[in-house]
């Protein structure tokens, strides 16, 4: 079992900046990836970014060059910097783990942080 505890959200203008962190405890060993998602009210939950363990980044094209995913292997910690927010970045933020028990893939998620952009 993987367990993710988002923080870090919270209400900020647009243009403003955020850093929503990830922390993983458990079966870190068997994680393979991990990412962000969101969800904003009434529509459905959508991958913003993700990383792998070896480094490599992928942004949805929304996000692209605004939010930046970086990993701190030594704390267990994944983070996600966001800056130039807009209100359209106004979502609950998942982070999200991929790992690999007893040679079967699954999905972890945390339970969700508030991120809230005002105009």
């Amino acid at each position: 079992q993987v367990q993710l505890v988002e923080s870090g959200g919270g209400l900020v203008q647009a243009g403003g900046s955020l850093r929503l962190s990830c922390a993983a405890s458990g079966s870190i060993f068997s994680i393979n990836g991990m990412g962000w998602y969101r969800q904003a009210p009434g529509k459905q939950r959508e991958w913003v970014v993700g990383i792998t363990n070896g480094g490599s980044r992928n942004y949805a094209d929304s996000v692209k060059g605004r939010f930046t995913i970086s990993r701190d292997n030594a704390k267990n910690k994944v983070y996600l910097q966001m800056n130039s927010l807009k209100p359209e970045d106004t979502a609950v933020y998942y982070c999200a783990a991929t790992a690999t028990v007893l040679g079967t893939s699954r999905n972890y998620w945390g339970q969700g942080t508030q991120v809230t952009v005002s105009s």
